[in-house]
């Protein structure tokens, strides 16, 4: 799909993209999927790592160590709606491309700076990864069995939930308030701030034992035996989370186990127990077994699934979760629009065009 042919939502905003690694390319898919136009600022030679996260970019090769190459960057900020960088902080300062210079040329600008410590701090020029950031917020500590080290979960709650999903929302938020102030801003896009607002919850319940974000302790930490994921008997495994009184009475009642398990769900001195039943259950048959009796029901239960199973499902096949262009399989845009859907659209090596375009539509304003 062309720029040309998108209606999505932010169709008609310009984002000069400058290329990083984890939350920033991933923010920047978000924005594309939405109809953002990304001209995507990279090193010469840079080939595309990732198809799907780098998706809908009009690539650029610029060295912006260099005069010629800053002075590009520089033009194509002046005509730009979005400038995201996720660099240390003060690198895009030493190379003449800051806030402060920018901002000021370009009033209208939204610069977002997505990194891992923020742009202060005593840990704002530290090297730091997805895990640093999780363990600093609270969020790693409840990972993993009681007794065992924490075990990441991928890097999916600090650079992707804390950092470049709190990022978007920053942008789309400022872009919003633009169209009453006609003024941009900076946007602070910090990981370890993201995952902080994400514990909130856990934050607003602190001393209730069943909702402890303390490892292998609260309901949803996995300690306790109606969720958690069990083993199955072909050693594949189902997802088990029936919170609900009534839900947990429907798997009860499915499985044949109303009379062993009916009483003192919240009880946490029953959850070891109750558990070894469960788990022993569930090992009888196979996962596909269980789906056929318990998916679809109120019971709670899904497949565990690996990645490359997921397109299969009836469900995500149902509502198209992956869409297969020049032979990649690409996660499909989210959240959807009824109006002005979003839409997966090709990388291309015109970069340098696009901006020369931005350049001269703000030379003729």
């Amino acid at each position: 799909m062309s720029d040309q042919d998108n209606r999505g939502p932010l169709s008609g905003v310009r984002v000069l993209e400058f290329a990083g690694i984890g939350p920033g390319p991933h923010c920047a898919m978000l924005l594309a999927d939405m109809g953002a136009q990304v001209v995507r600022i990279e090193r010469e030679g840079t080939a595309v790592l990732n198809p799907v996260v780098e998706r809908a970019r009009h690539r650029v090769a610029l060295d912006i160590r260099s005069e010629e190459g800053r002075a590009t960057a520089r033009k194509a900020a002046l005509a730009a709606d979005v400038l995201l960088e996720g660099f240390r902080p003060g690198v895009m300062e030493r190379n003449g491309l800051g806030p402060d210079e920018l901002c000021a040329a370009n009033p209208r600008l939204i610069y977002a700076r997505m990194t891992g410590w923020g742009q202060d701090g005593p840990l704002a020029q530290a090297a730091g990864h997805d895990i640093n950031y999780i363990g600093l917020a609270g969020a790693l500590a409840s990972f993993g069995e009681a007794g065992a080290p924490p075990g990441p979960p991928q890097n999916l709650v600090g650079d992707f939930g804390g950092g470049s999903l709190y990022c978007a929302l920053g942008i789309v938020a400022a872009l919003f308030e633009r169209e009453r102030s006609g003024r941009g801003q900076v946007i602070d896009a910090a990981i370890i701030d993201g995952v902080t607002s994400l514990m909130s919850f856990f934050a607003g319940v602190r001393g209730n034992p069943l909702l402890s974000a303390r490892q292998g302790e609260g309901m949803l930490s996995g300690a306790a035996h109606f969720y958690r994921s069990y083993a199955c008997a072909d050693g594949k495994h189902i997802s088990v989370g029936p919170i609900e009184p009534q839900f947990y009475a429907e798997l009860l009642e499915r499985t044949g186990l109303a009379a062993e398990l009916g009483e003192g769900q919240l009880n946490p001195a029953n959850w070891p127990g109750h558990a070894e039943q469960l788990a022993r259950l569930f090992a009888s048959r196979s996962r596909d077994e269980w789906c056929a009796l318990l998916e679809g029901t109120d019971a709670c239960v899904a497949p565990v699934l690996e990645l490359d199973e997921v397109a299969s499902h009836p469900h995500m096949r149902a509502r198209q979760s992956h869409v297969d262009q020049a032979g990649v399989q690409h996660c499909a845009p989210a959240p959807r629009f009824s109006r002005t859907p979003g839409a997966i659209r090709d990388t291309a090596p015109d970069g340098a065009e696009v901006i020369a375009r931005w350049v001269a539509d703000r030379e003729t304003r």
